[in-house]
């Protein structure tokens, strides 16, 4: 157990917990009840907070067995096993979120005259690394490499694959008719495609070439071309369209290139199957901080500018479910919109400062916070 006074964590009354009253804690219960019964057949892993999978066995095991009927019971539930813990930010007074959702657009199972644009999937030179394979000198931010009769070296970047890397290897998935839609989908790590012969399929995240991740909107705005406030993605896909010369120069300043695989899609309420194992609730599953925080953790969010989802300030119970390389931090946040152009509408303005509060298992909130017990 990490040293407690070295954590970011403060105890708090649930009825200190701005607008926990009024929120709906039973569309939250659902998607906590779908980890819940994942983690029958794998585990999550703890993060280096220490706020340990093994601690919400009674709580998972009461989720199962239990079927709240109104917000009320739910946030009973919520209160009966967990303590919230405000998170203290990395930097300043508060944490950030931002949003991501499943976009929705039309693609060919064939390369046409209009759908030129592939979604690739996993090759089968791309291997796995870490610690134990990385070959000496080699950056140890990549987590993938490709095999070679030499070895391991960098896996092939963005505009090498673009421009034909892995060409003839058959890797299409499916085509898609703008190179834009396309980046936007590596970005989002997921989406529903609509395909021409009449199925609807699913494509999600299998693995990536491992570069760094460069985003368009902080390229832009360094070259001046939209200043970093106004930086949204609806403003991005806005200077696409009036510069469609120039979208592959910004495009390729990211090396980061992702391949899908197709996932059914067994419920159209839901969204993506993500790196928790679960499908993804809209509007209430969230991407943490992987190496810091233990998937299936309740969140509280206080994040009073934000007024996309529905037009009230945003304070809502949310479970990690999911995580992303630019989620760094311990009070920092992705929000799931949930799918389709609306969802997209959402997801793309939001970037917000927010209070964070964990709600951690009764049974080691004493080993977290050096506060005594406060809670009602």
């Amino acid at each position: 157990m990490p040293d407690k006074n070295a954590l970011p964590f403060s105890r708090i009354r649930f009825g200190d917990l701005p607008g926990w009253e009024a929120d709906d804690q039973l569309a939250a219960f659902g998607a906590f009840r779908r980890s819940a019964s994942h983690i029958l057949t794998r585990p999550y892993r703890t993060g280096g907070l220490g706020v340990r999978f093994e601690a919400f066995t009674e709580a998972y095991n009461d989720a199962r067995t239990v079927s709240p009927a109104s917000p009320n019971e739910a946030c009973a539930f919520f209160e009966r096993h967990f303590v919230p813990l405000r998170v203290k930010p990395d930097h300043g007074d508060h944490g950030l979120v931002t949003g991501f959702y499943e976009p929705q657009v039309e693609a060919s199972p064939v390369r046409t005259e209009r759908f030129t644009v592939p979604l690739l999937a996993r090759p089968r030179d791309l291997i796995d690394m870490d610690d134990a394979n990385r070959p000496v000198g080699m950056d140890p931010y990549l987590a993938f490499a490709r095999q070679t009769v030499a070895g391991l070296v960098e896996y092939h970047d963005r505009p090498a694959i673009e421009r034909g890397a892995l060409a003839g290897q058959g890797l299409e998935i499916a085509w898609l008719a703008d190179k834009v839609d396309a980046f936007f989908i590596h970005v989002q790590g997921a989406a529903r495609l609509a395909m021409t012969d009449g199925r609807s399929v699913r494509v999600t995240y299998a693995a990536k070439s491992g570069q760094r991740f460069t985003g368009p909107g902080g390229v832009l705005a360094s070259l001046g071309e939209i200043p970093l406030a106004d930086v949204t993605m609806q403003s991005i896909r806005g200077w696409f369209r009036r510069n469609p010369q120039r979208v592959d120069e910004i495009l390729w300043r990211n090396r980061s290139y992702i391949f899908f695989r197709e996932a059914p899609v067994d419920d159209p309420a839901l969204g993506p199957v993500a790196a928790a194992k679960v499908p993804l609730t809209p509007g209430r599953s969230m991407a943490v901080d992987r190496l810091l925080h233990t998937f299936g953790t309740p969140f509280y969010i206080d994040a009073p500018t934000l007024t996309a989802f529905d037009g009230k300030p945003f304070r809502r119970l949310m479970i990690a479910q999911d995580t992303g390389s630019a989620i760094v931090g311990a009070a920092r946040g992705d929000l799931f919109a949930g799918s389709g152009d609306a969802a997209g509408e959402i997801a793309g303005v939001v970037r917000h400062h927010a209070d964070f509060y964990a709600l951690v298992p009764r049974r080691i909130a004493d080993h977290l916070s050096s506060v005594t017990d406060v809670n009602r």
